[in-house]
């Protein structure tokens, strides 16, 4: 976001607010502006990091999502603050839970309509898979877009690694049904828990995904072992025979070419 696209006054109103906040760091590389209405998955993903950051015991986060406090009186006092910046911009749902858990997601509806009442877009990224078609109705093709999280094609490498979540073929239908709507879609390849599976990700969906966020994997003991020049060099041979669109992150970008185009932001619309 910047001044002359978003308001002037934008970067004040972000300052006072934070159920709609600016991620930093590696979760900034997704999306400039995100929310996050529960706290707590359920997907019960070994590798995830975010029990850590809230300083949360894996138990306790893996046991499933909750709401959190009075959310949407909270959420609409920093939309209307937004809105009065002349915000317009995607925000993202969501980096510390996922809004398609296996719980009751009515208030992910509840947040995709506020937000969408006081002016902004919404991009949701999840491993719910179909779960999410029950708000495909509140998504629109110029200013929403859908994102799935895929680490293989394979249900039992799944059920290892993200015991909780939908299985990939149900990630796939959904992202399947969404760009048969028109909405733009995107797909996050991190954590990379193997190569060959996130380039038979991109064989596999490039026909029907507008976008591809490829990142590596941290905090386990293939990040130390796997050969990651090998790993984007393949990528970026793949992607320009397919002509996908594309974004290698930090953590990888040590190993693309000079002068090789890797757009951080898109528009993630039609």
């Amino acid at each position: 976001m910047n001044a002359t696209d978003e308001g002037p006054d934008a970067f004040e109103a972000l300052k006072n607010c934070t159920f709609i906040y600016a991620p930093k760091g590696k979760a900034g590389e997704y999306a400039p502006f995100a929310a996050n209405p529960y706290r707590g998955c359920g997907h019960k993903c070994d590798y995830c990091y975010v029990p850590l950051v809230l300083k949360m015991k894996r138990e306790e986060f893996d046991a499933g999502a909750i709401e959190r406090p009075d959310y949407i009186g909270k959420l609409r006092k920093d939309a209307v603050k937004y809105q009065a910046a002349g915000f317009r911009g995607q925000v993202m749902l969501s980096f510390t839970s996922d809004p398609y858990h296996p719980g009751d997601t009515t208030l992910t509806r509840q947040t995709i309509q506020c937000l969408q009442e006081h002016g902004m877009a919404v991009c949701t990224l999840t491993k719910g898979g179909t779960r999410s078609l029950r708000d495909l109705d509140l998504f629109r093709p110029s200013r929403d877009a859908f994102a799935s999280t895929l680490t293989s094609l394979d249900d039992a490498f799944s059920l290892k690694w993200e015991r909780g979540a939908a299985l990939p073929g149900d990630r796939i239908t959904a992202l399947k049904k969404f760009h048969r709507r028109n909405i733009y879609t995107w797909v996050s390849l991190e954590p990379t828990l193997d190569c060959d599976s996130s380039l038979q990700i991109i064989k596999r969906t490039h026909e029907f995904v507008d976008l591809y966020k490829i990142g590596r994997v941290n905090y386990l003991p293939m990040t130390k072992t796997t050969d990651w020049q090998d790993y984007t060099e393949r990528m970026m041979a793949l992607c320009s025979k397919l002509g996908v669109t594309h974004y290698f992150k930090k953590d990888l970008q040590q190993y693309l070419p000079e002068g090789y185009v890797n757009v951080l932001r898109h528009d993630q619309h039609h």
